[in-house]
């Protein structure tokens, strides 16, 4: 299977995506031409009219044992535009007791009702159903998905649906596969084991991908048969309960998959602490983490796998290849406005090569085009929200007072909405914080090494280890690093490469567990030893 790649950006070739083009001309009015309209960096102005996407919002309040219901304390919050900081609507504000409920309705679908019950092949073809349901509606979920989280439509279209698409297929190919084993043992017993699921399983996704943590969440925990209830971020309700709408068409149970929109000290703290949850996934930063860690561990002592925070070095050799490192050092940084947890945010050069990778690096970054989302071309959109707006320019602030060279950027783009400058430092130390902490921006910091020891050493002298990357020409080199660097996942010569089979997770501070692929599907599962006593066996 072909690895799918989160690399419109790299190709630029847009004659291959027609039904997104065909989408962006008819998505909505006040364009002002928009695609012909694309806006550099340096513009005065991020966003001069935007364009309004004709989708309607039709699913604002939690889904509960198959029902779109109101919250249960009446709440309501808003959920903005990230390009203009306007409400887009009010969406259902979720508390401790509508966790209760989702709670209560996802046990009475594990318990008593037929999805764990029926054949692992009638789950598939749920899956499948579902899947295809995605496909046909992609156009109001890519525009949904853009219009609540700011990245750009082409992106969604283009890599994100079809990438949510294929990780479905591929758990609904493994719900009929999931088997335990006949073990051999030591007199005259039978003895299997059984891999039974988890139960009722909590899962809390963060708004920087919306629709793909969906994905690596709900679909392996469905396929292994189990139930749940989806805490959305606070930032992007829309576009789960939009999918979980087309999932009940698709024929799923009743309660067996349950959405509540609310804040993480409400909802997610009552999902995170209930007694009757029976596993629980977060993906998130890592001081929250740590607290989801907690309250599981204070109630009932649930599992708990997590994806967490990352500052991934990404090391460029002095025999690599720089025009390609320089895209793709641009691509592992800049890519979802810089919003991903694996971004490649300390960018290691050789001291042989830093010179031409920094001017290389700078101009790149000066070319990106940042404007509208929706608008065909556009590279870059709005940061999420003006929380993490504010962050970023913080931490561009921290990199100038610590005497880091802003080489470009490091301003907001425009007057409305959450547009910042792709930003370039050089002459990065390692105890700045710029090179230690998650930003989560548009902000590359490029730090000079001399040979490979050092640079492992200082690649490694990090409280994360998500995901690295090697760019080499020397197959000798790349072994080293490979097996040198303390992180979950290596990319080499190349970066962001997702594919539902290729597992992702982090080692020290950046995470439990691993989503995706086969190792995911045991954090669903429980394994049950079966022993009898044979008489008169045939055989042991």
């Amino acid at each position: 299977m072909a690895a799918r790649r989160l690399s419109w950006l790299l190709s630029r070739s847009l004659s291959a995506a027609s039904g997104a083009d065909s989408f962006l001309h008819s998505l909505g009015r006040n364009s002002g031409g928009g695609c012909r309209k694309l806006k550099r960096f340096s513009t005065a102005a991020a966003v001069d009219e935007v364009i309004i996407p004709q989708v309607q919002i039709n699913y604002t309040q939690h889904l509960i044992d198959g029902k779109f219901v109101d919250s249960a304390s009446g709440k309501t919050f808003p959920t903005y535009d990230p390009r203009t900081g306007e409400v887009i609507a009010q969406v259902a504000e979720g508390d401790a007791e509508d966790i209760n409920r989702a709670v209560a309705a996802a046990r009475k679908a594990f318990d008593e009702g037929p999805w764990p019950k029926m054949t692992a092949y009638e789950r598939c073809r749920i899956l499948l159903r579902f899947a295809d349901l995605v496909e046909k509606h992609s156009k109001e979920l890519a525009a949904l998905e853009t219009w609540n989280n700011g990245k750009p439509y082409e992106q969604s279209f283009n890599d994100e649906l079809p990438l949510f698409v294929r990780l479905f297929h591929y758990y609904a190919g493994w719900a009929d596969k999931i088997h335990g084993m006949t073990v051999p043992a030591d007199g005259k017993y039978h003895v299997q084991t059984l891999h039974e699921p988890i139960g009722v399983a909590g899962q809390i996704i963060p708004w920087n991908f919306p629709l793909i943590m969906f994905a690596w969440k709900v679909g392996p925990a469905l396929a292994c048969g189990n139930t749940v209830i989806l805490k959305t971020a606070e930032q992007t309700p829309l576009t789960a309960l939009y999918v979980a709408k087309l999932f009940h068409e698709a024929g799923l149970p009743p309660g067996v998959l349950n959405i509540v929109s609310g804040f993480g000290p409400t909802a997610g703290a009552a999902l995170a602490s209930h007694m009757d949850v029976d596993k629980l996934a977060f993906t998130g930063s890592t001081d929250t983490g740590k607290i989801v860690l907690e309250l599981a561990a204070r109630s009932n002592l649930k599992p708990v796998t997590l994806e967490l925070g990352g500052k991934s070095p990404f090391i460029v050799c002095h025999d690599a290849d720089v025009d390609h490192a320089v895209e793709q050092a641009h691509f592992a940084l800049f890519f979802n406005q810089g919003q991903c947890c694996c971004a490649g945010s300390r960018t290691f050069v050789h001291e042989r090569i830093y010179d031409e990778f920094l001017e290389k690096s700078k101009k790149r970054a000066l070319r990106r085009v940042v404007g509208d989302p929706f608008k065909k071309g556009v590279e870059q959109g709005p940061q999420i929200d003006t929380e993490q707006f504010e962050k970023v320019l913080r931490y561009i602030r921290s990199g100038i007072e610590s005497n880091a060279t802003l080489e470009c950027g490091g301003q907001r783009l425009g007057s409305k909405g959450f547009f910042i400058e792709p930003t370039v430092f050089s002459n990065v130390k390692d105890d700045m914080l710029i090179a230690k902490d998650e930003i989560f921006g548009p902000v590359q910091s490029i730090l000079k090494f001399k040979d490979i020891e050092e640079v492992i050493k200082r690649a490694n002298a990090t409280r994360y280890g998500l995901a690295a990357g090697v760019f080499t020409k020397n197959v000798h080199t790349a072994n080293t690093l490979m097996r040198a660097l303390r992180v979950g996942t290596v990319w080499i010569n190349c970066f962001d490469v997702f594919d539902a089979a290729i597992p992702f997770g982090g080692y020290k501070m950046s995470g439990i567990g691993r989503e995706k692929g086969i190792y995911s599907l045991n954090n669903y599962l429980q394994i049950k030893a079966v022993v009898e006593p044979l008489k008169n066996p045939a055989w042991i």
